[in-house]
C-alpha cells in the first residue's frame, strides 16, 4: 500500500504519454545547451543526459555532433530532448521533455529532485532521478513500419499460387487463412470494463461480471492508482492502459473503459 501512495504522490506532478510511441523511434538527438543554463554543456548536463539515452539503449548524439546519414535524410526518424528547470529556492528539479521532428511533445517526465548544494552534483542528481521510470528505462525499439512490412509480404502471397483448376484455384483463394492474417492488426479489440463507482474511485468489472481492477483518483484528470497493485490506469488516446508490475516484470494491458 506505500508503494502505491509513493506512486500517486509522484505521478500527479507529471504527464503521460505512450511508452509504445517513445519505442519507435531509433535515436535521440540531445541539446548541447538547455534553456535555464548560460553556456554550452555548463556542469556537463547535456552529456550526462546523452550518455544516460545511451545507457537505457537508444542511440543518442549531441545536435552539435555529426549524424548519422539516416537523421540527416529523415530528421523525423530522431527524437529530439531538452531539460527543463523547475527549481524552488532549496531544490533543484529538473524534467525530461521529449519532442517528435515536428516540435510535438511525445514524452514529459516526472521531476527530479536533488538537494546537494554544488552545482553540477545537483545537476546530475536531478537528472539522474528524472530518468527513472518505465517509459524510458525500459525503452525497446520497434520500428513504425514493422506492422505494414508484414501486412504487405502476406498480401502479396497469392501471387505465387500455382495454376490450377480456375474454379479450385478461385476457391482456395477466397477460404485462405492469408486473407485473415492481412486483417488482424485492424481487429484487435481491447477488453470492455465497466466503471462502478465507490470511495475515492471506481471498480471496473467485465461483462461477466468479475472485477478486474479497483482504481482510486488522482489529481490528474484521467488518471488512476491500481489498489493493490504497484501500477497505474491512464488514458491514452481512445483506450484506456493498464501499467503494473507482476513478479517484478512491468505488465501493459488496454481495456475500453464505460464510465
Amino acid at each position: 500500500m506505500k508503494k502505491i501512495i509513493f506512486l500517486g504522490f509522484v505521478i500527479s506532478s507529471f504527464s503521460i504519454f505512450g511508452q509504445q510511441t517513445v519505442n519507435n523511434y531509433k535515436y535521440v538527438v540531445v541539446a548541447n545547451k538547455f534553456d535555464f543554463l548560460k553556456k554550452v554543456d555548463q556542469y556537463k548536463t547535456s552529456s550526462l543526459t546523452k550518455f544516460l539515452f545511451n545507457k537505457y539503449g537508444f542511440t543518442s548524439f549531441l545536435n552539435t555532433e555529426d549524424l548519422p546519414q539516416e537523421i540527416r535524410d529523415n530528421r523525423c526518424s530522431s527524437l529530439f530532448a531538452t531539460i527543463k528547470d523547475a527549481s524552488s529556492m532549496l531544490t533543484t528539479k529538473v524534467y525530461l521533455v521529449l519532442k517528435d521532428c515536428n516540435d510535438k511533445v511525445i514524452y514529459e517526465s516526472p521531476i527530479g529532485k536533488s538537494k546537494e548544494k554544488d552545482y553540477q552534483k545537483s545537476f546530475h542528481e536531478a537528472i539522474r532521478n528524472a530518468f527513472k521510470y518505465p517509459i524510458i528505462n525500459n525503452y525497446t525499439f520497434e520500428p513504425q513500419n514493422s506492422v505494414k512490412k508484414a501486412i504487405v509480404n502476406v498480401a502479396e502471397t497469392p501471387k505465387v499460387l500455382p495454376k490450377v483448376n480456375k474454379f479450385i484455384a478461385e476457391k482456395k483463394v477466397v477460404n485462405t487463412p492469408i486473407i485473415t492474417k492481412a486483417e488482424k492488426p485492424t481487429t484487435v479489440i481491447a477488453n470492455i470494463l465497466y466503471a462502478q463507482a465507490i470511495e475515492n474511485g471506481f471498480q471496473l468489472v467485465d461483462t461477466t461480471p468479475k472485477l478486474i481492477f479497483k482504481v482510486l483518483k488522482t489529481k490528474q484528470e484521467n488518471l488512476f492508482i491500481i489498489e493493490n497493485k504497484n501500477g497505474i490506469l491512464y488514458k491514452m488516446n481512445a483506450k484506456w492502459v493498464a501499467e503494473f508490475y507482476e513478479n517484478n516484470v512491468l505488465v501493459q494491458k488496454e481495456y475500453q473503459v464505460k464510465f
